[in-house]
């Protein structure tokens, strides 16, 4: 899972990307403002959310005039209603209105990131399947996303192609079959999770025979997803994925799955409403 501390080094290229795409060589809208004027800014959220985000706003802030001070009133993780204060910045009046719209999409993003991961996770909250995300993110702000996703309450797949094997139907085929391929990773990355997605039950068997740790059910009915944890007995791990959705959801975790995958935490997370107004 990632943690704050995981993201440290990486949040501050990401914050100046934000800035050099939205500030260029200059806020000129915010330059008819004298230099000198001091001001204090309050930002709400308009709606109910699970927040995330805090590291990305101090640092874009930070950037833009390490002088600003903030000061928060919540926490990545924490549950907020409409017209919750989050935070209030002090500092030159320039410096509030040319860092507000960097700060609040990383806020905003990754709350709605967190927002859906919570919702998500409190469908299954009596069962003992744990939600994955995946690596359909925003570009730029995988490891940022899957953040958010923990802050919500879900679970983190692999970061990238770099830290586990997942094995799907066009690897197989190029490997020339289901043990050829598991055999082949096994032997190139000794250590890293070996997970090889299945379409049949048959499958399935070769895959356990084969040895792979985790096997994604691709698309599998309830009645399979059963059959397919009585067979698999403990002797790998079962993901489902594939057309799942807020109704199949429950029913697919009682099935005994151990895992099961949801792009829709990162891929259709939607912006949480935040205003910033100066006071």
């Amino acid at each position: 899972m990632l943690t704050q501390q995981d993201l440290k080094d990486t949040i501050p290229q990401s914050v100046a990307q934000a800035l050099a795409e939205d500030v260029g060589d200059g806020d000129i809208t915010a330059r008819l403002i004298p230099a000198t004027q001091a001001g204090r800014a309050r930002v709400i959220t308009r709606q109910n959310a699970v927040i995330c985000g805090t590291d990305w706003v101090d640092e874009v802030f930070r950037q833009v005039d390490p002088a600003v001070q903030l000061s928060w009133h919540v926490a990545d993780g924490q549950s907020v209603a409409p017209d919750q204060l989050l935070f209030e910045a002090r500092g030159a009046a320039r410096s509030l209105l040319t860092a507000e719209r960097a700060a609040l999409n990383f806020l905003q993003t990754l709350s709605g990131t967190a927002t859906i991961s919570r919702h998500y996770a409190d469908l299954v909250k009596d069962t003992g399947v744990r939600l994955l995300d995946t690596r359909k993110t925003l570009p730029g702000l995988r490891r940022a996303q899957k953040y958010a996703v923990s802050c919500g309450g879900c679970f983190n797949h692999r970061i990238g192609l770099y830290d586990a094997f997942l094995i799907k139907e066009n690897h197989i085929l190029a490997c020339g079959g289901i043990a050829a391929a598991i055999a082949t990773a096994k032997q190139n990355e000794p250590g890293k999770p070996v997970e090889l997605e299945v379409e049949t039950l048959a499958q399935l068997d070769q895959a356990l025979a084969a040895g792979a740790d985790i096997v994604m059910l691709d698309n599998f009915s309830l009645d399979d997803m059963r059959s397919a944890v009585k067979t698999t007995a403990g002797k790998a791990k079962l993901e489902a994925s594939g057309g799942i959705s807020e109704d199949t959801l429950k029913p697919i975790a009682e099935t005994g799955v151990d895992y099961i995958s949801i792009g829709a935490l990162t891929k259709h997370c939607q912006a949480i409403d935040l205003s910033l107004r100066l006071v």
